[in-house]
């Protein structure tokens, strides 16, 4: 039986992971945590009956607890406990923005695979993660086509990679993107998300960091991978290679095939995956971004390359814009100016550990929430 711990259980990856297990032979949920979703959390308990369960606060650990009678832990401590726990075989790191770095380091270091999700881990502290590559399985179309894609494959005879990017709502309008609402940018074409990453993917900031990610996870260089728009989201991701063809990975739009994957792996077994019927696809369609309309991407980019303590900082001024957005106290296009002023005004650690990652990640929210505060006074 092969044990699995879901940090970040009641989001959407964390629910359908949980699908997917249901739906696998051989694995059980062994642990899971949560941060404010403790009703959803309690459901996951009754269903999944897992051995411990992880909060953010004491008072709700012990009720849960005393509830069902199960051990339980709190805060960072209770996710480091979990992410390294003798009894886990796979952690699913699904936890939203920097607070998933420390638990999967840990994990790595305690010798497990991380099934990772949580893309802001490998941005904040790819250096870090870097060394334990071969443990780490990524949950993400994009990158899961790629590893598939490259699986076996000779990297002396890769020539780039290519993420694709559905161009979320605002590919082609409205044409003046200060006025769109939350409510128009939660409206993704293409794929069901949270909040967060569904922001990012309307800004082009989720492929930005999808670059950084690809660049750790596959040691390719920044001039080795490439973005394009492709609007129907059926090819994931290609790779060129050295003599000139390309391998694409194509399927429906639908994330519990890169969580299985991740899971499974080197197995491959049948998902509940709906199959893609290629006489009935529509157009598929790929075209270059316009940077203008879409400039977090080219900002993440730039963090990359610059790499140190940045990308932490691009992380953290970001995750403080779009949640500052979606409680409409700022623009959407002032996600772009806030993220371009605090990465203008970072600091740069060339080479941080992951005390100094959390100081760069702290002073860019800082920052970052200073400018929002401005913004709001000046509207």
């Amino acid at each position: 039986m092969i044990n699995v711990a879901i940090l970040g259980s009641t989001g959407s990856i964390g629910t359908q992971t949980l699908q997917v297990i249901q739906h696998l032979t051989g694995y059980r949920v062994y642990g899971l945590s949560a941060y404010r979703d403790i009703a959803g959390l309690a459901r996951q308990i009754k269903n999944c009956q897992p051995q411990i369960v992880v909060v953010s606060d004491r008072d709700s650990a012990r009720q849960l607890g005393n509830r069902f009678n199960i051990k339980t832990a709190h805060g960072e401590a209770g996710l480091l406990e979990l992410a390294a726990d003798p009894n886990v075989d796979i952690v699913v790191v699904a936890v939203v923005g920097f607070a998933a770095l420390a638990p999967t380091l840990r994990a790595l270091q305690a010798g497990k695979k991380v099934a990772l999700a949580s893309k802001e881990a490998l941005v904040a502290g790819g250096h870090l993660l870097a060394p334990y590559r071969s443990q780490i399985m990524p949950i993400d179309s994009e990158h899961s086509a790629l590893w598939q894609i490259l699986d076996g494959k000779n990297s002396e005879t890769v020539e780039s990679a290519i993420l694709t990017a559905s161009g979320g709502p605002f590919l082609y309008e409205p044409k003046d993107l200060s006025r769109v609402t939350v409510e128009q940018a939660l409206k993704h074409p293409t794929w069901q998300m949270g909040g967060k990453i569904t922001v990012d993917s309307a800004t082009l900031m989720n492929k930005g960091l999808e670059i950084i990610e690809a660049h750790w996870l596959f040691s390719l260089g920044y001039d080795q991978i490439d973005v394009v728009i492709h609007p129907q989201s059926i090819v994931h991701s290609m790779v060129r290679f050295v003599d000139g063809s390309v391998l694409a990975q194509m399927a429906v739009a639908d994330m519990r095939l890169p969580i299985q994957r991740a899971l499974t792996y080197p197995k491959i077994g049948k998902s509940l995956v709906s199959r893609l019927d290629l006489a009935s696809l529509p157009e598929l369609t790929f075209m270059r971004y316009n940077p203008e309309r879409f400039p977090c991407l080219e900002l993440a980019v730039t963090a990359g390359k610059t790499g140190g303590s940045m990308p932490a900082a691009l992380n953290a001024a970001n995750e403080v814009a779009v949640n500052s957005f979606l409680e409409g106290r700022v623009a959407f296009t002032d996600i772009a100016e806030i993220v371009k002023e605090v990465i203008d005004k970072h600091q740069l650690v060339l080479d941080p550990d992951l005390a100094q990652l959390a100081a760069a990640d702290e002073h860019a929210r800082a920052t970052a929430l200073s400018l929002v505060e401005q913004l709001g006074r000046k509207g």
